[in-house]
């Protein structure tokens, strides 16, 4: 009876097997959209970037047709939201090289810490006792702020654990302030005494996104340019260190009754992290033809687009909604920080190792 019992339980293999390929064929359409869009003349001078415009896709398929498929598709977008998500952070690495530090120098390395360290511990700090905030998102939104936009707000999402609204949020102040200062960026460098090589490590050190950095830097001249990505590289080669450290923070302890309260979690490697540094470090080494390694930073584009699809899939409008503009209010007190704080601690630096 028992075994007769389980034999209908057979046909659901098939079931889950066409909802992974169809959740990988939903995810890498939008992906591949958004792909496109983003070599559009108009969207590349508003520096928006393809994971960007990948989030928004899939927030507009997530809350429209999405919920009517999802039966037939989950499989495949759970796995674009968190296994390929995780390649996608690895192969990222591919994007630096160690010789970068060389270039920049240590008051470039000291900025980008204390730059990355500082913005994330007041987006905690504030975000959960002034602004009120669940620490998942004020981490998020920390994390997006402090290092390298929405790519380090999804590095930082398994970590964290946070729920899809809420990366989504994390996500969304990025591009509101990060687009912000691609605008702002350059009318500072009028009214500030810096030079080229100064302005770019500034913006370089502040600013969220590549894409944003990389507009903001041109907008001077090609030199500043490259400073800026140079420095903006030092930031997110602090990623993998970052997710380490906040892995052993947040993992800490773990709720229980009791006795079991007071037990330290076990510390969570996020060994993918680990693999970042890895590739990075190959890179350095330039074992691979140029051509090779740009065909990897375009499949890890590919892939990182996915699995920002795939969030925004599962990313509904009323959970933002229900957010309210506090994270808005947080992100917000983060980018003037960025741009005073990080403008002060630009020049106490270079006066002092420059």
């Amino acid at each position: 009876m028992n075994q007769t019992a389980t034999l209908p339980a057979r046909p659901a293999a098939p079931l889950r097997q066409s909802a992974w390929w169809l959740g990988l064929l939903l995810t890498g359409t939008l992906a591949a959209a958004s792909l496109l869009l983003a070599k559009l003349e108009p969207v590349q001078q508003l520096g928006i970037s393809a994971l960007t415009l990948a989030i928004v896709l899939g927030i507009v398929a997530g809350n429209t047709f999405f919920p009517s498929i999802a039966g037939h598709t989950a499989a495949g977008v759970d796995f674009s939201k968190n296994k390929l998500l995780r390649a996608g952070i690895i192969l990222y690495g591919f994007r630096i090289t160690f010789q970068q530090i060389g270039d920049i120098g240590w008051a470039g390395v000291l900025i980008a810490a204390l730059m990355v360290g500082l913005t994330f511990t007041l987006a905690v700090q504030l975000g959960t006792r002034l602004f009120k905030l669940d620490k998942q998102t004020s981490m998020l939104i920390g994390a997006g702020s402090a290092i390298c936009g929405a790519a380090a707000v999804m590095a930082a999402e398994p970590v964290v654990r946070g729920q899809a609204h809420k990366v989504s949020i994390a996500v969304a102040t990025v591009v509101v302030f990060g687009t912000l200062s691609m605008f702002l960026y350059p009318l500072l460098y009028s009214l500030l005494p810096l030079s080229e090589h100064a302005y770019g490590v500034f913006a370089g050190s502040t600013i969220h996104e590549v894409a944003q950095v990389v507009a903001a830097g041109k907008a001077v001249s090609d030199a500043a340019a490259g400073t800026a990505v140079i420095e903006k590289m030092l930031r997110v080669m602090m990623l993998a260190p970052f997710l380490l450290i906040l892995s052993g923070v947040v993992l800490r302890r773990q709720p229980g009754d009791g006795a079991e309260a007071s037990k330290k979690a076990p510390i969570v490697i996020p060994w993918f992290a680990v693999f970042f540094i890895a590739v990075s470090g190959i890179n350095s080494l330039h074992l691979l033809p140029a051509d090779l390694v740009q065909v990897i930073v375009d499949i890890d584009t590919a892939l990182l687009a996915m699995a920002m699809a795939a969030l925004g899939l599962r990313t509904h409008a009323g959970a933002i909604r229900q957010a309210g503009f506090k994270p808005l209010m947080l992100a917000a007190t983060l980018f003037a920080f960025l741009i005073v704080g990080g403008y002060g601690i630009n020049l106490a630096v270079m006066q002092w190792l420059g």
